[in-house]
């Protein structure tokens, strides 16, 4: 159900108290060093707060939290039931407080208000709520053995989880990792992206207030070259799971060698495809979903749907059915509640995307809609949805994860052309098939090397269901029971009779 979305957003934004103390031991505290980063509200490119630089030293103090708390029991041994009890209290909190957290991701990122409000802070509810209901769900095994020994196997947490996470959907995907990493007993140390940290801050005293032991849950925002680094390369973090891009997912790997071999579950870059085929008898709703699947969150989305390949047969007819989608959607004011299409999420990102939109129009591609920054009088970062036509598949549009509300269209002879197209990339995060032909579905389905493939619809989802990729996508899943077991340990207890 939908919150009474507040019409005076500026008003409350003026008001807001916005959090920038890291929050280690159950209390926020300054950076030892007493050093600060910039936020910038990408609505109007001003900074908006200063907040605590976490360094090794944050780290290492945030760690001995951890450490402490996880070694106690105070929540590791906490019986299933007990922590079900937590965990759902925290869930309800988020959405409590869910019109001020939506605030705070919009302030930090500039996606509409609305997509903040009812749809970003439920998400994470949700999320935080389904793993405290998986709890007391998952089972051990009773091995099978001679008649002389009992062999029981059982998940143990990790211990020390550092949860390292994007800005893109700042609490929904720290949801995603809190979820799994606290239901199964482990100690987490959350490091938002520096872009985003206010959600992280704010959720750091819900959850004590939903009686989360002090210490298993600290939140240390910094940069990624000096708090990231330090967590990666911590010799008492016993697991990352981290979300981002490809490039920094190998700094983890890196990170994981050079220390003590910590876990590491990765969910990285995409440049997913959505195939349309020629028997495809909805077009209409291909083409919705191809814009959604683009320029939902401004394309700032690790699964977007940015690379369009279109049996050539159709592909005019279908692409002008794709302008009219993209047409109704204008970059706006994210504090409006009737905005659609918020901004970039800083300058650095829009000058990016902007450089890939100049590439593709230098290597021969065609704009035939958008390509150009807009609102530049209200000093944010605003581009227009961004449609490419006659894309060769060896582009930089096409290859290469741009993170903005860009599609490329390439045009394919057939179905075989198709698949091979789009498997022609390092990633192998997520894919769209569209066909009324079952068969092809499910050719295409099997053939796609994907985490995820849609067939028919896009971007569709739900806790039960794992997310995550195939290679240079990562590895480990995300979501349902299967991601409580990057955070777990096996071990085979045997006992002689």
């Amino acid at each position: 159900m939908n919150v009474e979305i507040n019409p005076n957003w500026h008003q409350r934004a003026e008001q807001a108290h916005l959090p920038t103390r890291a929050f280690i031991g159950g209390a926020y505290v300054d950076a030892v060093s007493g050093e600060t980063f910039d936020c910038v509200y990408p609505g109007n490119g001003r900074i908006i707060a200063k907040v605590a630089a976490c360094g090794e030293a944050d780290v290492d103090a945030a760690v001995i939290s951890a450490r402490k708390a996880f070694e106690s029991g105070a929540w590791s041994r906490v019986a299933p039931a007990e922590r079900k009890k937590v965990l759902l209290r925290f869930s309800e909190l988020l959405l409590q407080n869910r019109e001020e957290l939506g605030l705070l991701e919009t302030l930090n990122v500039g996606k509409p208000i609305a997509n903040s409000t009812n749809g970003d802070i439920p998400s994470a509810a949700n999320c935080i709520a389904w793993y405290a209901e998986a709890i007391d769900k998952v089972y051990g095994e009773v091995a099978v053995t001679a008649d002389d020994v009992t062999t029981i196997v059982v998940r143990e947490p990790v211990g020390i989880v550092a949860a390292v996470v994007p800005w893109n959907y700042p609490l929904s995907m720290a949801a995603w990792k809190l979820g799994p990493a606290l239901a199964t007993g482990n100690s987490v140390i959350l490091k938002p992206a520096e872009q985003s940290p206010f959600t992280a801050l704010r959720i750091a005293q819900l959850a004590i207030d939903a009686g989360l032991p002090a210490g298993v849950l600290n939140v240390v925002p910094g940069l990624g070259h000096a708090a990231g680094k330090a967590l990666g390369l911590h010799m008492d973090v016993d697991c990352v799971g981290f979300t981002g891009s490809t490039e920094v997912g190998r700094y983890f790997m890196q990170y994981s060698g050079q220390s003590n071999i910590k876990r590491i579950g990765l969910e990285l870059g995409g440049k997913s495809p959505q195939v349309v085929l020629a028997d495809c008898d909805d077009l209409d709703g291909a083409a919705r979903s191809v814009a959604a699947g683009i320029f939902a969150n401004s394309g700032q989305v690790c699964n977007a749907g940015s690379r369009l390949i279109v049996e050539d047969k159709i592909k005019d007819k279908f692409l002008e059915k794709v302008l009219l989608q993209a047409a109704a959607l204008t970059p706006a004011d994210p504090l409006d509640p009737s905005t659609k299409l918020g901004s970039i999420v800083t300058e650095e990102q829009l000058s990016r995307v902007m450089r890939y939109i100049e590439d593709g129009v230098a290597s021969g591609a065609k704009i035939v809609a958008g390509g150009n920054r807009v609102r530049q009088d209200s000093g944010g970062f605003f581009v227009e949805p961004t449609i490419f036509d006659g894309v060769s598949n060896q582009m930089k549009i096409a290859r290469e994860e741009i993170f903005g509300p860009v599609l490329a269209t390439i045009s394919v002879r057939d179905f075989d052309e198709a698949m091979t197209v789009a498997n022609d990339t390092i990633y192998g995060l997520a894919a769209g098939i569209w066909t009324n032909d079952v068969k092809k579905a499910h050719r295409a389905a099997k053939a796609i090397k994907a985490g995820v493939v849609w067939v028919n619809c896009f971007d569709r989802g739900l806790m039960s269901v794992p997310f995550g990729g195939f290679k240079q996508s990562g590895f480990g899943r995300d979501k349902s029971i299967h991601a409580m077991e990057k955070y777990t340990d096996l071990k085979a207890m045997w006992f002689a009779h």
